[in-house]
């Protein structure tokens, strides 16, 4: 009896082991797919990261040198062991991370600079996975919607993967279809990274980023929700009409589902590829003009804020039949709407960092939740000192050295910085997002924000603000009133900007052009 038994156990054995081994060959079974190995990997991963910070500045004396040498250091690996956790757990994982690797300016460089990386690290399904999705959800095999479909895709994000395609109808489509087990992994992932977060929190008191959990949880399933992506491209493209600059893809909505989405393929080089722009002879200027004249629209007049402009989803193009350049804008699973209070505020908010005006910085810091830490708020929102501020963030050109002081006090004030994103309200956590992810591409393409592009800003506040009362006028007369003081205010910006580019020009190149054109040299 016994020996059967074990004759058994040992067939069993044998055959699971096999079965196991067949599963795991053929992509079946992979170990991230078991919530164990997730929970454990995250748990073990924040254990550390929190023993190494407790144990490793504790007997250095804090505020100096060694201290600040040391937390640099523990700064680094922390954040290699967060890297390496959002790459073995993808999906959920990856996109927090990229949220986290964009808040320039908000966490030490250390972290940013070293989860930046996620961007290029996202998974990729395999093509049987990518048949069983479109099988799935269009009812149809590849073969049958598609004249050619390429294996390869064309790039990978945490959620999703684009593939090339040719219709039945000749037509070249981009098709995004969303990772397969994204899906039924994230609502635990979410849950996971919430209970890890408060128990940090016990150990750290002044670590506050339950802000991001938040953020993540409301936002993955409209993320998640390609028609609901579909939906927003066609709202901003609308929005947006008169830029004619812009291209947003068009959808095809016959094929089209939550977790399937045709879109218009359109080239064009990423928007930080200053090569691609030179080759095409693309103005960088031009371009960064472009994104700051479309997102000014976006935050200021509508309130409909596309959240996730890193360089994958901002391509950029000669026009083919015009030649002129173009901005390409994709990805629109993340908007913000802004409520109409939060928006008239932040208008005012910048109005004030434009023109100087203390009072209205400290008075509408205060409305949008920053409370006594105002001056904190507004350098985190400009990306400049208190210094620069305070003189004007649009009669000065950032430096290196002030880079560098934004740098350090980031490190410096992350206590700071974590309480007052966890008061102000939430709408303002993307926007933050937003603003890190345009300066990254300004600072890529060397066209940091100038005296013109913070002048359109002001320009759409003037339009907002305007447009708000005259709505709520009571008479025709305060209605011309008000567009009056719009049109003067507009010129007066006009003027302004005229009055910078002149200054701009140098008085011995127009001498110089004088005489060379008073006394042509023969020869």
């Amino acid at each position: 009896m016994a020996r059967k038994a074990l004759k058994f156990a040992s067939w069993t054995s044998m055959a699971l082991a096999a079965s196991g081994g067949f599963l795991y060959s053929n992509k079946y079974l992979d170990p991230n797919d078991f919530g164990a190995i997730r929970v454990g990997r995250a748990v073990a991963t924040t254990a550390v990261i929190s023993y190494d910070y407790l144990t490793s500045l504790r007997s250095v004396p804090y505020g100096s040198e060694e201290y600040f040498q040391l937390r640099s250091k523990v700064h680094l690996r922390s954040a290699r062991r967060l890297c390496d956790l959002c790459c073995a757990n993808r999906g959920t994982f990856i996109k927090v991370g990229q949220h986290l690797g964009a808040l320039d300016y908000l966490l030490p460089e250390e972290y940013t600079s070293t989860l930046k990386v996620l961007h290029s690290q996202a998974p990729q399904s395999s093509m049987q996975e990518v048949r069983q999705v479109i099988r799935e959800d269009l009812g149809k095999e590849i073969q049958d919607l598609f004249l050619s479909f390429d294996d390869t895709p064309l790039g990978a994000a945490s959620l999703a993967q684009v593939h090339k395609a040719v219709l039945r109808d000749g037509r070249t489509v981009a098709v995004k279809v969303q990772h397969p087990k994204v899906q039924a992994q994230s609502s635990k992932d979410i849950l996971l990274m919430e209970v890890l977060a408060l128990a940090v929190k016990q150990l750290f008191p002044e670590f506050e980023f339950m802000w991001l959990v938040d953020e993540a949880k409301k936002n993955l399933p409209l993320e998640l929700d390609f028609l609901n992506e579909g939906r927003n491209a066609e709202k901003v493209a609308q929005m947006l009409k008169q830029f004619d600059f812009l291209k947003v893809p068009r959808i095809f909505w016959e094929l089209s589902t939550k977790r399937v989405l045709l879109m218009e393929f359109v080239e064009g080089g990423q928007v930080n590829d200053r090569d691609y722009m030179e080759r095409n002879r693309i103005d960088v200027n031009e371009i960064s003009c472009h994104l700051g004249k479309m997102y000014s629209e976006m935050i200021f007049v509508n309130g409909f804020v596309h959240c996730d402009p890193h360089p994958g989803n901002v391509l950029v193009r000669k026009h083919p039949d015009t030649g002129k350049a173009e901005v390409i804008l994709l990805d629109h699973g993340l908007y913000q709407v802004l409520t109409e209070e939060f928006r008239l505020d932040y208008c005012h908010l910048w109005q004030s960092l434009i023109w100087m005006d203390m009072e209205g910085v400290k008075k509408y810091s205060q409305r949008l939740g920053a409370g006594d830490l105002y001056p904190l708020f507004a350098c985190m929102l400009t990306a400049r000192s208190w210094d620069s501020v305070n003189r004007g963030i649009s009669q000065a050109p950032v430096t290196s050295s002030e880079d560098l002081e934004i740098r350090n006090n980031a490190a410096t004030y992350l206590p700071q910085i974590s309480q007052l994103l966890n008061h102000v309200p939430r709408q303002m956590l993307l926007i933050f997002k937003t603003n890190d992810l345009l300066r990254s591409i300004e600072a890529t393409l060397g066209t940091r924000a100038s005296a013109s592009s913070f002048l359109n800003m002001s320009r759409c506040c003037v339009r907002a603000l305007a447009k708000h009362n005259k709505k709520n006028a009571c008479s025709f007369f305060r209605r011309t009133q008000i567009s009056l003081s719009e049109a003067l205010n507009l010129w007066q910006i006009s003027l302004h900007e005229l009055l910078l580019r002149v200054k701009g020009l140098r008085l011995p190149g127009w001498v110089s052009a004088l005489l060379c054109w008073l006394f042509p040299v023969s020869l």
